[in-house]
């Protein structure tokens, strides 16, 4: 494993042990050369996953990305990061399990919208509001009372 800090190849685990999910593996590692302390991730890959945009256009997917658009809905909530991670490896491992390689980018939207409203109604809110593309406050009043067809306390789906 490459030193993110000087680049050195040569870095020695200091210790490993299991996420608390049980679907990676943390690693703590130092740089023979510099002596720079790091965290690295291991995780299962069942298959190489492609998403189809709707443009047409094929790309990787990108786990981090994915936790990127969730971390932007969940800002300023009171929400832990392990809570994120868990997440996005749900969500991957639904995707993963789908049996297909090529995913369309709405269906990793709908996966992420049911997480989020399970997780926090706001940053539900927060991702319908960019993944649906309200341009007016009225959309936000719609999607408002979609969501919550008599039950007034609730704004999940």
């Amino acid at each position: 494993m490459r030193c993110p800090f000087c680049s050195n190849e040569d870095t020695q685990v200091k210790d490993s042990r299991p996420t608390e999910d049980g679907t990676s593996i943390r690693r703590r590692r130092q740089c023979q050369a510099c002596g720079a302390r790091f965290t690295t991730f291991e995780r299962v890959q069942l298959r190489e996953l492609i998403v189809l945009k709707k443009s047409g256009r094929k790309v990787p997917f990108d786990r981090d990305k994915l936790t990127a658009s969730i971390q932007i809905a969940l800002r300023k909530r009171p929400i832990e990061p392990e809570q994120i991670d868990r997440l996005v490896s749900s969500i991957v491992r639904q995707l993963e399990s789908m049996g297909e390689n090529e995913i369309p980018s709405d269906v990793i939207g709908e996966l992420v919208m049911e997480g989020l409203a399970a997780l926090d109604p706001v940053a539900y809110i927060r991702f319908a509001s960019v993944y649906r593309n309200f341009r007016e406050a009225k959309d936000f009043e719609q999607f408002l009372r979609r969501s919550r067809p008599g039950d007034d306390d609730d704004i999940r789906p």
